[in-house]
């Protein structure tokens, strides 16, 4: 394509996107759906564009997305909330992960005829939920702080639990055998040191961010600085997610921290960032998650007509699964229509699709197929999770979900809300 036509290109897809969030406000229809639809459109159908065009970018610019959105959400965590959400978000993340590993392992064995290993590792590829595809859709159905930071946090831990274990399954494939310890120390590493490194760099940076200020163009320097530290911690082996999350939060709630403790005992005083740096950050992230919905769908595979009846219906079994993990799992003290919502939110992203590459790389049987089915599953799992919410708001299904979780706190809020896509998530 012509580079004018390219230009052209970019600045319909903007406004397209800015037209895709105010008729989510009208139809419920989430503009993660509708991306996603428009980058299928122009790659696997009309092969216009493919995620080879992008080379080397691609990855990277969809991993610096992640990082920001991970930003921006821990940003919006307060410790309280955050205190109040750790507990049943650990809970819910294990008992999901099993469930779908439990759910999609079962059918990759009875429709592919996996192994037994195959299968497991299949699972374990989209055991997590995508933290892409969760942050933006949490924010734009109003969820209370406790649920959305209980989102954030599941997404984040369990995108480390998929990686580690599914290469885990990997390495056992090839040896002939599982290390349990290893597993768990990993996992426990990658988590614990991930998180102090971000909180470490965040109380760091925030003492010396008003300092950067008296220089010109410094808005989006404290993204770069996170970018750093992100990187570092990839290299040193832990989970650059939870390390951006934690950044955020640390940063978010660094007023509070220098109340309570730094000023009180030192004479440091932090400062987190100002409106218009949020601001800066809000509109960089609009563009980005609007490419990174529409590189997802050029990434995902239509190959063959059985394999996507294959995804179609494991990712219908995930979405079954999916409420009796939050019954399980979920806090109690959740609304009920926040526990709704979340039922609903299962979506597969990214990481898995980069996590199904590995058999094929590295010539494991069934890897194609692997890889073709993981495919399926993170698209059906996104159009699950936005036909779920629609159907919430404007049938009977809302009132079945509100009966499956009458256990939980009553509020008298209706699913279904006047829709302000500037306002911050409420109070649960």
């Amino acid at each position: 394509m012509h580079v004018g036509g390219v230009i052209a290109a970019v600045g319909a897809l903007i406004f397209l996107a800015h037209f895709f969030s105010a008729l989510f406000s009208r139809t419920r229809i989430p503009d993660v759906l509708l991306l996603t639809i428009l980058g299928l459109v122009v790659g696997p159908l009309l092969h216009l564009i493919t995620p080879a065009s992008f080379g080397r970018v691609g990855p990277v610019f969809s991993t610096i997305t992640l990082v920001l959105l991970l930003f921006e959400g821990g940003l919006d965590m307060h410790f309280d909330v955050l205190r109040k959400s750790l507990r049943g978000t650990v809970s819910l993340t294990l008992v999901n992960f099993a469930f779908t590993m439990a759910v999609v392992g079962g059918a990759g064995w009875g429709l592919a005829h996996f192994t037994l290993l195959q299968s497991a590792t299949l699972g374990a590829i989209v055991g997590g939920t995508s933290p892409g595809v969760i942050i933006p859709l949490a924010g734009q159905l109003g969820l209370g702080k406790h649920a959305s930071a209980t989102l954030f946090l599941e997404s984040a831990l369990s995108d480390v639990l998929s990686i580690i274990l599914t290469l885990a399954l990997i390495n056992a494939a090839e040896l002939g055998t599982v290390r349990v310890g290893s597993v768990l120390g990993g996992l426990l590493a990658s988590l614990l040191l991930a998180s102090l490194l971000g909180a470490a760099s965040a109380l760091a940076w925030s003492l010396l961010i008003n300092r950067v200020r008296n220089f010109e163009h410094t808005a989006f320097t404290t993204a770069a600085f996170l970018f750093l530290v992100y990187g570092l911690v990839e290299f040193l082996g832990f989970s650059g997610p939870v390390t951006a999350l934690a950044f955020g939060a640390t940063l978010g709630n660094v007023k509070l921290l220098s109340h309570r403790y730094l000023e009180r005992f030192t004479l440091l005083v932090p400062a987190g960032l100002n409106r218009t740096e949020r601001s800066f950050l809000g509109e960089i992230l609009f563009l980005l998650r609007t490419f990174f919905f529409v590189y997802i769908g050029l990434s995902i595979e239509l190959t063959n007509g059985r394999w996507l009846a294959w995804g179609v219906a494991v990712a219908l079994l995930i979405y079954l699964a999916r409420p009796a993990a939050v019954r399980l799992g979920g806090d109690r003290s959740l609304p009920r229509s926040d526990a709704c919502r979340m039922a609903a939110l299962a979506p597969k992203g990214l990481a898995a699709a980069v996590l199904a590459s590995i058999p094929v790389e590295q010539g494991l049987p069934n890897g194609a197929l692997t890889q073709s089915l993981v495919y399926a599953i993170i698209l059906f799992t996104i159009v699950f999770a936005t036909l779920l919410v629609f159907f919430q708001d404007r049938t009977a299904l809302g009132r079945a979900y509100r009966w499956m979780f009458r256990s939980f706190a009553h509020d008298n809020k209706p699913l279904a809300q006047p829709l302000d896509l500037e306002a911050t998530p409420r109070d649960a």
